[in-house]
């Protein structure tokens, strides 16, 4: 089974509270969690990812036990070693693309230096056509070479499963398409797990294997939830 997730956690803000209790289950290597804003979807990626912490569930992926609160298993973000790609990308924006990529493949906190050497950094800046930008910062380049600096960096780091939160959301539509068509292709090459949240249902029309829908922090039937789906 490639994702058995579990996830129950109570959230209140003043006198507002949000509740996710949620199950699903799926051999596909590509999930794709759609729903509404204010569903939970970035709730769950965050605690699939371990940056937050469920009150109670189960975390397996590719057979991997990450979370499992009646066994008493916890793994640290750093040990399910799972890349999580922001809906902003979050690339620092005094980096340079190389830089932004670079600091993946480090340990520590130090900034890798412009022209640092490494092998993997130069595969995957060549592997996203980003080696004419490479010494360029964030602001100045497009926002499909953000989102392609994003994934090199989140794949430098040789993850065992990819997370991304609205990958394409600030994205025109052209470019919304190319990119999807890119990254289902790198999957399908790399074999990695892949788990996306969304709203656009064409997000889940070219990239979902399986589709998991949820609404007010519970699975709910796609039926109710894809109006063309």
């Amino acid at each position: 089974m490639t994702w058995d997730i579990t996830l129950r956690k109570t959230l209140r803000q003043g006198h507002a509270r949000f509740e996710l209790d949620l199950a699903f289950r799926s051999p596909a290597p590509r999930v794709v969690l759609f729903g509404p804003s204010g569903a939970g979807k970035t709730l769950t990626l965050k605690m699939v990812a371990g940056i937050l912490a469920p009150e109670a569930g189960r975390i397996a992926v590719a057979g991997r036990v990450l979370f499992d609160s009646e066994r008493g298993v916890r793994s640290s973000a750093q040990q399910r070693r799972l890349a999580y790609m922001f809906q902003d990308y979050a690339l620092f924006p005094h980096l340079t693309v190389r830089q932004n990529v670079a600091f993946a493949a480090r340990r520590g906190l130090r900034n890798p230096a412009k022209d640092e050497a490494n092998a993997d950094v130069d595969r995957w800046l060549a592997s996203f056509g980003l080696n004419a930008v490479a010494g360029h910062h964030p602001h100045q380049i497009s926002g499909g070479q953000r989102q392609r600096t994003a994934l090199a960096r989140a794949l430098v780091s040789r993850p065992a499963a990819l997370l991304l939160d609205e990958p394409f959301a600030a994205l025109d539509k052209a470019l919304r398409q190319r990119l999807r068509d890119e990254l289902k292709d790198l999957q399908t090459e790399l074999k990695l797990p892949l788990l996306l949240i969304t709203h656009d249902e064409e997000d889940v029309r070219h990239l979902a294997e399986d589709v998991v829908c949820l609404d007010a922090g519970r699975v709910v039937a796609c039926a109710d939830a894809l109006k063309g789906g």
